[in-house]
């Protein structure tokens, strides 16, 4: 006999129940850490798209009504070559959803001819699923794209006090040197490395598709999302401020589960 409180905590699609999650785990790098969204180059897991419980973001953590149970294991800096670490993080933890959100940094190396190569950055993908799937194998798993860097250098190009901040910063330099030239050479590297981050998330949903159906992917809605300069923090003009958090929050969330409840 299901009672009250259990019916409660689960929402029945088709055959499938999913449980609302006890225990959440965000891995990722400095966007889901919360990263200039409240002050100057610090992390703000409260703001985080993922596990912040502050009211306004409106986060995954938040919406699924959860008071308790969010685990931050997102690093600043980090790129897909530390996923699996943090992976094991949530293994550790119990966690029944996790969430990831990696790629920025594999993409914003010191050239462009030191971004992770393809291939490598796949294979990193798989290897933290993987360990998610033998360590947690009832747990659901959402993946996001990572957000189109381009737009950035789009949404910023325009401003002298964004360009100053990529320069002096020298803020991820394979798309946003050099940010105010016209130059065809400058115009083909952004291209080339938009596609670097596109073959990215390609990897990324197709090792969400791999891992079977307790994973999720957000199908390029993070990518696809039109910020501007609204959406970034102005401590840096790169990282997402609270708006942009909550931007992330509303694009993945509804492209993950059917969790209940859902306010």
């Amino acid at each position: 006999m299901i009672t009250p409180l259990a019916a409660a905590a689960v929402l029945v699609a088709g055959s499938v129940t999913v449980p609302v999650p006890q225990v959440m785990a965000a891995l990722g790098d400095s966007i889901t850490s919360g990263f200039n969204a409240c002050g100057w180059y610090v992390s703000c897991p409260s703001r985080s798209w993922a596990v912040g419980d502050e009211a306004g973001i409106r986060s995954h953590f938040t919406r699924l009504g959860m008071r308790s149970g969010n685990l931050n294991f997102a690093e600043p800096g980090a790129t897909s070559a530390d996923l699996r670490r943090q992976a094991g993080r949530a293994v550790k933890a119990g966690a029944d959803y996790v969430t990831i959100l990696m790629g920025a940094n594999d993409v914003c190396a010191g050239t462009e001819k030191t971004m992770t190569p393809v291939e490598v950055f796949g294979r990193r993908i798989e290897q933290a699923l993987g360990e998610l799937k033998e360590g947690l194998p009832q747990a659901r798993v959402f993946v996001a794209t990572i957000p189109d860097l381009r737009r950035l250098w789009q949404a910023g190009k325009d401003s002298a006090i964004a360009r100053t901040f990529w320069t002096v910063g020298r803020i991820c330099r394979p798309m946003l040197a050099a940010p105010g030239s016209k130059a065809r050479k400058d115009a083909q590297r952004r291209a080339r490395v938009r596609e670097r981050v596109i073959d990215y998330n390609q990897e990324l949903e197709r090792a969400c598709a791999g891992y079977g159906p307790n994973c999720r992917s957000d199908g390029g809605a993070v990518f696809s999302f039109p910020y501007t300069l609204d959406h970034i923090s102005k401590w840096d003009f790169f990282h997402p401020n609270a708006a942009g958090q909550r931007a992330v929050a509303e694009q993945t969330f509804k492209h993950g589960f059917d969790w209940a409840p859902v306010f």
